[in-house]
């Protein structure tokens, strides 16, 4: 319980800092870190867990990009 709080509040704090960012690159920030943080819960080895952050910061620039068309 403690350690999903602690990576709330940090996704949180990397949102705040995300002032002057383009809607597709705050798409990619919370992308990235949502596939990390599900491959991490899903108990992946390192290399699945920065493929799962690298895929979710492509879909994440992707849809924020369409977004903010």
């Amino acid at each position: 319980m403690i350690k999903r709080g602690l990576t709330l509040l940090a996704l949180v704090g990397m949102l705040a800092g995300c002032e002057n960012m383009s809607t597709g690159q705050k798409g990619a920030v919370t992308g990235g870190a949502l596939g990390a943080g599900i491959g991490m819960v899903a108990g992946g080895s390192f290399g699945q867990v920065v493929g799962a952050g690298l895929i979710g910061g492509a879909v994440g620039y992707l849809g924020g990009s369409a977004i903010g068309k």
